[in-house]
Formats: C-alpha cells, structure tokens, sequence
C-alpha cells in the first residue's frame, strides 16, 4: 500500500473515532439535563394546574362539568353562551386574552376571574349554582 493510501485510511479513523467521542459527549450531557414537565394538554389538567386549592378545583370541575363538559368550544344552541365556563355573552373572555375562542388557559383564567368577582370563590360559584342550576 502506498504511503498516500495508508494516511487516508487513518484520517478517516481518526475522525470517525472524533465523532463516536463527540456523541458520547453530546449523549451524556444530554442525560443530565433535566426533562422539562410536558406542558397539559386537556382543559381539566390546565385547570387541575391552575387551581392548587383542592375544594376550589372540585367546584370548578362541577361547574364546568355541567356547563361544558370541559368542551372549550361548547357553544348554548339557544342563548350563544361559549366555552368552558359558558360566557355570556362569549365575548367577555377577552378580558382573559385575545385567544379566549381557543385556548382552555385562557377560558378558565376568566373563568376563575368571574367565579371570585362574583361568588368570592369556586366554592362560592358552586353553591350559588347548586341551589339555581346556573351561575
């Protein structure tokens, strides 16, 4: 084998060997560095997050179980009432945030929002709601 030959063969050893090297690095920092939670994707969990209290969350769940079913896109055929929480009208949650006709987060902020304005709490929402089957 010529010299010339003999050089090209090490060279592509000796950078194939960097790279196995170079992965193994890149693999074991990529191990020690923590896993970021998976953001939630259903509207309960967002909530679930959202609400820590959990007599609050009961409430809240109740409530929108029977408003929406957790449907951020439930819409009242007869009164146009919208979203989780059932705004009326619907418009109101962009107090919330421009994105209120798509984004759960969004529908229970303001939800939340108008159950302590009005009742002082979820709790509250729920008691009201329980003695009236509205809110």
């Amino acid at each position: 084998m010529s010299n010339t030959v003999i050089r090209r063969i090490a060279a592509s050893k000796k950078a194939l060997a960097g790279t196995v090297v170079a992965l193994g690095v890149a693999g074991s920092m990529l191990a020690t560095v923590p896993a970021q939670a998976a953001a939630p994707t259903s509207a309960k969990a967002i909530a679930h997050q959202m609400i820590k209290d959990p007599a609050q969350f009961a409430a809240f769940d109740k409530i929108i179980s029977h408003e929406s079913g957790w449907d951020h896109t439930a819409t009242n055929a007869s009164s146009g009432a919208y979203g989780l929480a059932q705004a009326l009208p619907a418009s109101k949650m962009a107090s919330a945030g421009a994105d209120w006709k798509t984004n759960p987060a969004t529908q229970i902020k303001w939800g939340l929002d108008y159950m302590n304005d009005r009742y002082g709490s979820p709790v509250g929402a729920w008691n009201f709601w329980s003695a009236n089957h509205w809110y």
